[in-house]
Parts: C-alpha cells; structure tokens; sequence
C-alpha cells in the first residue's frame, strides 16, 4: 500500500516538474501612461535615483528601508542599493543606459529573499498632451520562477505596482514642471524690468545731456 501512495506522490510529481518545465521561459510586464509635462520633466524623475523616494511604489513598503547611492550622481553609471524587511528584500539598481529625454534602461538585480536579475526599460516619447511614458521589465524565468507564476499573475501583481508609479511619478513631474514654469516666468519678469529701467535710465541720461526743445542756444565767446 505504501509502495503504491509513494508512487502516485512520485507521478504527480513528475507530472507536476513537467507542467513547470513547459511554463514560458522570458517574461515581460509593461505599462504606459500620458504625463502632461514636457518629457525632461518625467525623464528628470527617473534618470536620478535620488528622486525615486518621491514616486517609486516600493519606498513606502518600508520607510525603514537602508538605501545607499554609489557610482554617477545620476544617468549611466548610477548605482541604488536597498535592505528592507520581507516586503522590499534587498537588491540593486544600476542604470547601464541614458539617453536625454528619451530612455533609461536599468539592470535590476534582486538578492533576498530570492535572487533574480532582470532589465527595466523607461521610454519617453512625445503625445498628444505631453509625454508617454512606458515601463518596461523583462527577464527570464528560472525553475522557481515558473512555479511561482502558476499561482500568482506576475503582470497583475507587478502591473499593479507600474501603474501605482506612473501615477504617483505623474504628480511629481507636474509640480516639477510648474515650478520650472513658474521660476522662468519670474526670470522672464526680471529681465524685462531691468530692460525697461535700463531704458528709463538711459533716456533720463540723453534728456539731461541734450537741451530742452526751444531752449535758446548760447555761442561761445569768440576769443
């Protein structure tokens, strides 16, 4: 009787390996959103992983979290590093890609609780409106990963998280935006008052330098 129970666990088993095995080996998640700024505004808040804090979806999992930045200040380079509880693990970021106002891919690499290495792409592409915004992560699924992906869907979980961040990085960029607008709107301000009174000053200069209209002319005394 034990011989047959050990076999039939031994079938399902194998059955089971088999069903894993034939899970897809690559898997994508993807999401875009239309921010209506220009797209230095969004690429700003990504290429610098100093702002990442302001909308990543994960820095509230842990407000304890230990994060450490090494490498460039910001762009190609860059290096974020985290340490959390169960929710955030640990892992590193290091931006291997940057293009101005139009792409930043990241190697993402997590060490706890699993460990697992996979790219992030953001685009930013002009629209009706301001900027699209799309983001990427692809990677390859190990043994566990396939398992894994049999009982949790890897797109809407993740998904969820982009689409939490993309609204959050949404409202960042615009505050960044109006007060880029702002600020340029008062340089704007203060260069046309300093024309203007330069201008005043200069004509006082020529009224006082010229002699009023009608004013008798008095020659000089010939020697």
């Amino acid at each position: 009787m034990l011989k047959k129970i050990l076999g039939g666990l031994a079938a399902v088993i194998l059955v089971l390996v088999g069903v894993i095995a034939t899970r897809p080996a690559e898997f994508s998640v993807q999401r875009s959103a239309t921010l209506p700024v220009p797209a230095d505004a969004a690429f700003a808040v990504v290429n610098d992983f100093h702002r990442w804090k302001e909308w990543s979806p994960w820095e509230k999992l842990d407000p304890q979290q230990k994060t450490t930045h090494t490498g460039a200040e910001s762009g190609t380079g860059a290096v974020y590093a985290w340490v959390g509880n169960d929710d955030v693990g640990e892992g590193r970021m290091t931006i291997e890609e940057s293009k101005v106002n139009e792409l930043v891919r990241i190697k993402l690499e997590f060490i706890k609780p699993f460990a697992a290495v996979s790219t992030t792409t953001f685009t930013f592409k002009p629209a009706e409106g301001g900027t699209e915004v799309t983001w990427v992560m692809a990677g390859k699924n190990d043994f566990m990963s396939k398992a894994f992906s049999m009982f949790v869907d890897m797109d809407k979980m993740v998904g969820g998280d982009f689409e939490r961040g993309l609204a959050s990085m949404k409202t960042v960029a615009e505050a960044d935006a109006k007060k880029h607008a702002e600020a340029e709107a008062a340089r704007v301000a203060a260069e046309k008052a300093a024309a203007e009174k330069a201008a005043a000053e200069a004509a006082a200069a020529a009224a006082v330098a010229q002699p009023a209209e009608g004013a008798p002319v008095v020659a000089e005394p010939t020697p």
